[in-house]
């Protein structure tokens, strides 16, 4: 569908978000959504045209899909607006079933840059894929669907946390402790146990629920995918109803956005191949086979040319690659009033203006940054400005206070020119984001003009 309305584009990507809780399941709703409007696999394309559409997915987290264009992508690369699907949780960790007086754990690892407390006393869903050693793969969701239990992280009653107050923000709560409790039946004493003896954490009882209810051993759990993330779906925020308040809204916001953009602009055919990457990993490096330093994207590039060209060649992938350019689909900060004085004066974002478009990101001294150069940005200026799109200059923060990257560092190695754009947000990285329904909007649109333009 093309949305035509705030309202409708936003209902839609409420529901996503509420599917799209990791990134496999991201990876699973997007490739329906484009399998739903004619795209197809590359491997069912021996030759290319134009106006084709098409997709390429790996290990079922990271897709690209494109409509291949009026000019080859040899001699003029490609459009892209690129985006990642990962976002900060707890994962269990490959042996997670632990006893505690009494009590059965699954321990937990973090995953991306979390602070710790945001994540205690909150309901949590569990979601995740297991692998028998048969092969058969066994896929868990608990905590979302009406009657599921939930799981939780305890913290201490206040009456007695006074020890507790003394220490700093990441002392207080250690990492190893971030643990979800999931079984406390205690194990039904055998004959001959002394009867006054601490009540024993029942394993056993847990192990054989597992096995009824998934068909899996303790043991399957070392060759498993488990992913702690927040309970609940989607909520509009504010009495006028103007914010989404959800998990994952980094960067689902956007690379939502981008799938989308990709698939209303699919009835036209462009003169330069129009693409979207869903990228996975960003949030620990871009790291892995899925992460934006792996060679999933040259890779792609490269099957798309080698059905283009008669004689296609390696060198043909590296023109191409240099003579793309990419939207960088990436979240940054909103202004809060709470902490004014972390905002870099006159250059922050705010709600309601449209999405955010970052010249450079890193940290102090713009480390770990890209910096677009000017003639890209006045491109997009003038794409935005034509299509009516609202959109802002931002950069992340007051200097030397932190900062942030994006994968735009890690594509315009390939010489290609990169501009961070995405959706501010307030609570980024928390369990809860808030996101404005204008922005989100306006998002899609930006996305839209620079594919259509």
């Amino acid at each position: 569908m093309k949305f035509k309305s705030e309202k409708e584009y936003c209902n839609e990507y409420m529901r996503y978000l509420g599917i799209a809780k990791t990134a496999r399941r991201s990876y699973a709703e997007s490739v329906r959504l484009l399998e739903a409007r004619g795209f197809r696999d590359i491997s069912s394309f021996k030759a290319l045209k134009a106006g084709d559409k098409v997709y390429r997915g790996y290990l079922g987290r990271t897709v690209m899909a494109a409509v291949i264009g009026k000019k080859s992508i040899a001699t003029h690369g490609l459009k892209v607006v690129g985006g990642h699907t990962d976002a900060p949780r707890l994962d269990l960790k490959p042996r997670p079933l632990y006893g505690k007086d009494g009590y059965m754990y699954l321990d937990c690892h973090m995953y991306g840059g979390i602070k710790k407390y945001q994540w205690l006393v909150r309901p949590l869903a569990l979601y995740g894929t297991v692998v028998r050693k048969d092969g058969v793969k066994v896929e868990i969701e608990v905590g979302d669907k009406p009657g599921d239990p939930v799981f939780m992280i305890s913290d201490i009653l206040p009456h007695l946390g006074k020890d507790q107050a003394k220490k700093t923000r990441d002392e207080f709560y250690p990492a190893e402790d971030l643990d979800v409790v999931c079984w406390t039946t205690y194990a039904k004493p055998k004959k001959g146990d002394d009867a006054d003896a601490e009540p024993k954490a029942d394993r056993n009882g847990l192990v054989e629920y597992l096995k009824k209810t998934y068909g899996i051993d303790e043991k399957d759990l070392l060759s498993a995918e488990l992913e702690i993330v927040p309970a609940g779906m989607p909520q509009e925020c504010g009495f006028d109803r103007a914010l989404i308040a959800g998990y994952g809204h980094d960067d689902r916001v956007c690379s939502f956005a981008g799938l989308q953009a990709l698939i209303d602009a699919a009835d036209d055919v462009p003169d330069v191949t129009a693409s979207i990457l869903m990228c996975d990993k960003e949030e620990i490096g871009s790291v892995g086979a899925t992460g934006m330093q792996s060679s999933f994207f040259e890779n792609t590039v490269a099957e798309l040319i080698e059905r283009q060209e008669k004689n296609a060649r390696d060198i043909m992938v590296r023109r191409a690659l240099e003579k793309s350019s990419m939207l960088s689909a990436d979240v940054t900060a909103a202004d809060d009033p709470h902490f004014a004085d972390l905002g870099s004066t006159g250059n922050g974002a705010r709600f309601h203006r449209g999405p955010a478009a970052s010249k450079y990101t890193g940290g102090a001294s713009k480390s770990g940054s890209s910096d677009c150069e000017p003639e890209f940005i006045a491109r997009i200026r003038k794409i935005m400005d034509d299509a009516d799109v609202s959109w802002q200059m931002a950069e992340l923060g007051k200097a030397e206070k932190g900062g942030g990257g994006t994968i735009a560092q890690y594509m315009s190695r390939f010489g290609m020119a990169v501009l961070d754009m995405g959706t501010p947000l307030w609570n980024m990285h928390a369990p809860c984001e808030l996101a404005s329904k204008f922005d989100c909007w306006q998002t899609y649109k930006a996305y839209s003009a620079y594919l259509r333009s």
